[in-house]
């Protein structure tokens, strides 16, 4: 046999091959998980029992006044991002109940005065609806059409027929949009969702057009190879400045690129392509070391071409994003980089005195300390030579990120420290996040006095405690290797894995093309906080 010969029929094989599996293989619970997964089923029960009793039908329980708030169009965001969990934890006959209020709900209106987020409706209602219907045996079809319902009202968001990019708020009155700049995370978070409603209505312009979006952005000029700039206009296409994150405004996008790879096994490259170069990107200009205790964090780069040394809850999600996207492209590398991400991000809840991460922190590494903003005094100075790191924003508001990266970790490795972290978090939880009826989040995670902020995002119900029920649950329940998570954390039946992700030839930016971004205001990121805070003070 020729050596050639030898060498096809080798590769041949391999080709054949399937993918590595991406959760470690006949991996075993330690014998506490039923009753730390117990705990977490009591904090969803405790907190949706009060719900049902001061809120039922609204957006979000305000569990310290007992009230509520419709901050998601009135439509019931709790509802909506608890029936998931809900199915995963047996609660049945809630299920049962949450179906029923969704099939007696108008989602063609507004049910408050508010414009409709095209991101934040796609991630929890629609997301939720369509991820309800699979969980259950596509035995509720009213959740289809109730997704379809949100769905077509924010077609409008692409106004003239060649516009890629949505604008991304809509008056479902009169069908108008909010004429303003966006983000490449409201833009590039649709995929999934739409991609998944095109497949239950048999109605392809859905996919299509997030598709659009999400190659425009793709293809776009970036002030970094494969990374497109926070901001950007839908009128135009354009960037708008020049800021590249991981975090908020930014960091879906990014999520959603081997996410779509992943759920659809299409034979378009580009979106793992894509994923690839800016990992590979962020590799070799934002990828850091902190001067005390190593921990690895990815900087951001600012207009002025600046490394700024910043963390965030939000940007958390890059350790369980990089495992995933490593172990689909077989890069041993990746996921070791995600599991050093991950740690450095649990970092920030080992070194508070409630055991509870922040919302915004900072490091100095060996190129400096630059944030943009004041220096650190002398607290935060004596805090990062203890831990690695400072607080800047000190507020907790029930985010899932770094539990999701240690979800991530733990169904990969085993390791029995990301299991302890999820029983860690537990406690604390229960502990400090605990009001008269629920749990609510906290102003200050590094008080254990700090007073409480009087909101319980729709978030901790899909989410944080899926999260943490999941790590305690048979990893063959919900496996990574047969479901995608959408960013709010609903889960998405994927197809067998192909044997790689990518065209296999390493990153590929796009042609060079100059890059002259727009000056225009940009739309806040992830406003929660400021807004609860000042509704609270």
């Amino acid at each position: 046999m020729t050596s050639f010969r030898r060498w096809f029929l080798a590769a041949l094989a391999a080709s054949a091959v399937k993918a590595e599996s991406v959760q470690k293989p006949g991996l075993q619970l330690p014998p506490s998980a039923t009753v730390h997964q117990a705990a977490v089923k009591e904090l969803f029960v405790t907190s949706y029992e009060a719900y049902q009793t001061y809120a039922w039908g609204h957006d979000d329980l305000f569990p310290v006044s007992k009230t509520y708030f419709d901050g998601r169009n009135g439509w019931g965001a709790s509802i909506a991002d608890a029936m998931g969990t809900m199915w995963i934890m047996g609660l049945t006959d809630w299920f049962e109940q949450a179906v029923d209020h969704t099939a007696n709900t108008d989602f063609t209106i507004s049910h408050t005065s508010d414009t409709v987020s095209l991101f934040e409706t796609t991630i929890r209602y629609v997301g939720g609806f369509l991820s309800a219907y699979e969980l259950s045996g596509e035995k509720y079809p009213v959740l289809v059409e109730k997704a379809q319902d949100l769905a077509d009202q924010m077609a409008y968001a692409w106004v003239e027929k060649d516009q890629s990019i949505p604008y991304g708020f809509m008056d479902f009155t009169d069908h108008q949009p909010t004429i303003d700049t966006s983000n490449i995370a409201e833009a590039g978070t649709l995929t999934l969702e739409w991609n998944r409603l095109s497949q239950y209505t048999g109605n392809s312009t859905y996919q299509t057009l997030a598709e659009k979006s999400v190659q425009h952005m793709i293809q776009m000029s970036t002030p970094l190879p494969g990374m497109p700039a926070q901001g950007i206009n839908p009128k135009t296409g354009n960037s708008v400045g020049g800021y590249v994150t991981w975090g908020g405004g930014s960091d879906s996008y990014f999520e959603y690129l081997i996410k779509y790879a992943r759920l659809t096994n299409t034979d378009d490259n580009s979106y793992a392509d894509a994923w690839l170069t800016a990992v590979d990107t962020s590799m070799k200009t934002l990828l850091r070391f902190s001067t005390v205790d190593n921990w690895l964090y990815l900087a951001d780069y600012d207009d002025d071409k600046n490394i700024r040394h910043v963390g965030s809850h939000l940007a958390c999600f890059y350790g369980g994003n990089w495992i995933l996207g490593g172990k689909l492209t077989n890069n041993a590398t990746l996921v070791l980089l995600g599991l050093q991400l991950t740690d450095a991000c649990w970092n920030t809840y080992a070194s508070t005195a409630t055991g509870i991460g922040p919302e915004v922190f900072s490091y100095m590494s060996s190129d400096g300390n630059y944030t943009g903003n004041t220096a650190p005094n002398q607290e935060q100075l004596d805090f990062y030579h203890k831990h690695g790191f400072y607080i800047t924003a000190p507020d907790y508001i029930l985010r899932p990120e770094v539990l999701e990266s240690n979800f991530y970790a733990w169904r990969v490795t085993g390791d029995p420290k990301y299991f302890n972290n999820a029983v860690s978090a537990t406690i604390s939880f229960e502990k400090y996040l605990s009001t008269t009826v629920a749990y609510t989040g906290i102003y200050d995670v590094n008080n254990a006095d700090s007073d409480k902020i009087d909101d319980m995002e729709s978030f901790w119900f899909a989410e944080v405690l899926k999260y943490l029920y999941l790590t305690f649950d048979d990893p063959d329940h919900i496996s990574l290797d047969e479901y995608v998570f959408n960013t709010e954390c609903h889960p998405f039946k994927a197809p067998p894995a192909k044997s790689n992700y990518g065209s296999g030839s390493g990153p590929r930016p796009v042609a060079w093309q100059p890059f002259s971004p727009e000056s225009a205001p940009l739309p806040s990121v992830s406003p929660i906080p400021v807004f609860i805070m000042n509704l609270n003070s």
